[in-house]
């Protein structure tokens, strides 16, 4: 049998030397490549191809509000920050961002799709076809018969909901839903177009509906007793529980004197 002595130690040492070496410059040499790869003109970003249904948009003007935002190249370009870039352009629900190699960014882009105004006349607030309440400028919205929604914050999707379940319920009237509201106890309220304004009280949304149903289906009946029409309607308040209060053009019911008695105390003139 052999015996087989072990190497000295300053050959072994020299051995180790020269693994660790060649190792260092193999890392030397990967991070020499990619240095020279992530700054190479080559890999430059060349270009932002963006594609999507565009009503308040174009692919030229996108581009150019996102472009001078966008940091490094194909490379080491941040997409969540490329994706938050086109997002922050009105308009713009949502984008998804992804590399197209050699040197060009793919963007697809979501538009809001606008059902409804938001809050107040003076606000710039919109709801989309989600339930979403975003910013935009309004004079960009191209139909000017959209709803105005109004309610606690937070609760855009519940009265989109209440709205899409009252037009159709409300459409044998001929008068549009300009304006559905709730309000901070639970209480909702539609307007009708030229302004007569109906009071539907809370519950949910099975108990609103019911309630809506019946005026609707008696509102012919009750007008023409007194020699109207619906479009007569001026308010309506349905939190009654086994009716509702109804105030119609040219209907009152107070007697002559009566009437003369409160234009004398507002100090109206009353014509026969």
């Amino acid at each position: 049998m052999t015996d087989v002595s072990p190497a000295p130690f300053d050959v072994r040492l020299m051995n180790v030397t020269a693994a660790v070496l060649f190792a260092g410059c193999a890392v030397l040499l990967l991070a020499a490549a990619g240095w020279w790869t992530l700054r190479n003109p080559a890999f430059a970003l060349g270009g932002i191809v963006v594609e999507g249904k565009l009503s308040h948009n174009n692919a030229f003007t996108l581009r150019a509000n996102v472009a001078n935002k966008l940091e490094g190249n194909f490379f080491t370009v941040d997409l969540r920050a490329a994706r938050a870039a086109f997002e922050s352009v009105p308009w713009v629900r949502h984008a998804d961002v992804r590399r197209e190699f050699p040197n060009l960014l793919h963007v697809s882009v979501e538009e809001h799709v606008p059902v409804a105004f938001w809050g107040p006349e003076s606000g710039s607030a919109m709801v989309n076809s989600f339930g979403e309440v975003f910013e935009a400028n309004v004079a960009d919205v191209d139909s000017d018969d959209l709803p105005r929604l109004s309610g606690p914050d937070g609760q855009a999707p519940a009265v989109l909901a209440m709205a899409r379940v009252l037009q159709p319920v409300l459409a044998p009237l001929d008068m549009q839903v300009t304006q559905v509201a709730l309000s901070g106890r639970g209480g909702w309220r539609v307007t009708l177009e030229d302004g007569p304004v109906i009071e539907l009280g809370g519950g949910s949304t099975e108990e609103v509906r019911a309630r809506t149903e019946r005026f609707v289906r008696t509102l012919t009946q009750v007008a023409g007793q007194y020699g109207r029409r619906p479009d007569a309607l001026v308010s309506a308040d349905l939190r009654h529980g086994d009716g509702y209060a109804l105030k119609l053009n040219g209907v009152t019911t107070m007697t002559a004197e009566q009437a003369a008695a409160m234009a004398k105390k507002n100090n109206v003139k009353v014509v026969d």
